[in-house]
């Protein structure tokens, strides 16, 4: 079942967060790694700015998350990950679908450029990669994430946004 997450389910979210990022640990540059890879206050800091989590709950407990984050023109998903458990049974493809349904507006995706499994999963499920150029300025104007990310990540976008080019 896929759902909306409330306050409760804060613990769980940390906990999928950080168990299924293991697998950037040294994948992406050892400057952007930090152990655990997402702290308790950086969770509630994306939250308290507007990221609303989606979870996939099965036998009563969350086994993937992604985060939406409405910008105003543009839809971001944030903080995409499924329990390591999980991985590669369908959880993520569908979080992805479930999310892009509920957008109107052209839809966003930032990852790093090293997780090439994270890339092509979301070109699997619709989207495409921005040139460079594109990145950063999509990067500096959605994100607010340091200059040494926006070096190491890419941005795909979704085909409402290539329609609108």
């Amino acid at each position: 079942m896929i759902r909306k997450c409330d306050a409760a389910d804060f613990d769980e979210i940390l906990e999928i967060v950080n168990d299924a990022a293991e697998a950037y640990r040294g994948i992406i540059p050892a400057d952007r790694w930090n152990d655990p890879y997402m702290p308790e206050d950086e969770l509630r800091h994306e939250i308290d700015h507007g990221v609303v989590f989606w979870g996939v709950e099965a036998e009563g407990r969350l086994i993937g998350v992604m985060g939406l984050q409405d910008m105003g023109d543009v839809y971001l998903v944030r903080h995409a990950y499924v329990r390591t458990s999980q991985r590669r049974s369908g959880i993520g493809g569908a979080l992805v679908k479930a999310l892009y349904e509920k957008t109107t507006k052209p839809t966003l995706i930032g990852t790093w450029a090293a997780a090439e499994w994270a890339v092509r999963f979301y070109e699997k499920n619709g989207f495409r990669m921005v040139d460079p150029l594109t990145k950063k300025r999509l990067l500096e104007t959605y994100w607010n994430i340091p200059a040494r990310q926006v070096e190491t990540s890419v941005v795909l976008a979704d085909e409402r946004w290539w329609a609108a080019q």
